[in-house]
């Protein structure tokens, strides 16, 4: 009988410590995998000398924020206090840096610069007058759009060889672990090629709702599967 018993005993045990394993599998299932999905929120920088002179300027380093871009970068990291991200980016141009500057020191992360989230580069409509640049600077940008990549902006870019270098950074950044990333950029380049990559384009975006100084861009997915286009706000933070 106790011989019995001891095997019964045995055989809940075996019984519940199967369960357990069980249970503790799921957990760690549940858990374990990683679809390297990528959140990316794209910040339009604050106004800078270059935008209240009313002239194109996509020089690098460029020109650095006014007063009212200053105030502008202060209400953007107001909108990201929550610091849910894991890296902080920003082009070469210092109006992005100095944007990236309050959210960096809100959230205790030092700000990466990348090698190829700068603006689009104007060619010869450096210096003109930026209400005439759909005609000008943007009339090759807006031909990429249309799915023409080899239209070029003269003395500048074609549609290949910006989405390559904006992607190239964005690769950089999946290589360096970011999956919640704020990328500090510029209007041309978030819009532009944002449209260009996701699989849900909303063209009218560009009329309707264009990035203002502080304007957002929120895209999901990765590099090697796509993006998706999850919010666009284009009004200022401030």
């Amino acid at each position: 009988m106790n011989l019995m018993k001891s095997r019964l005993f045995a055989m809940i045990g075996a019984i519940i410590a199967a369960v357990a394993l069980m249970a503790a599998g799921a957990g760690s299932a549940a858990a374990a995998p990683k679809t390297g999905e990528m959140f990316l929120t794209f910040v339009r920088h604050g106004e800078s000398a270059g935008n209240s002179s009313g002239l194109i300027d996509t020089s690098i380093p460029g020109p650095g924020l006014t007063e009212k871009g200053w105030v502008q970068a202060v209400a953007v990291a107001e909108l990201l206090d929550d610091c849910k991200f894991d890296g902080i980016y920003a082009s070469r141009m210092v109006r992005t840096q100095q944007t990236a500057e309050p959210t960096s020191k809100l959230c205790g992360r030092s700000t990466v610069v990348e090698e190829g989230l700068h603006e689009i580069e104007a060619g010869i409509y450096e210096g003109t007058p930026e209400k005439d640049a759909r005609e000008g600077y943007m009339a090759a940008p807006i031909q990429w759009l249309q799915g023409n990549l080899d239209a070029r902006i003269p003395g500048s870019i074609n549609g290949h060889e910006f989405k390559k270098r904006m992607d190239d950074s964005i690769q950089d950044i999946q290589d360096r672990g970011s999956k919640r990333a704020v990328i500090f950029s510029h209007g041309g380049a978030i819009m532009f090629w944002a449209l260009m990559s996701v699989s849900n384009p909303d063209m009218s975006k560009l009329q309707s709702d264009p990035l203002h100084n502080t304007g957002r861009v929120v895209v999901k997915g990765t590099p090697a599967k796509g993006w998706k286009l999850v919010s666009w706000d284009g009004h200022s933070a401030g």
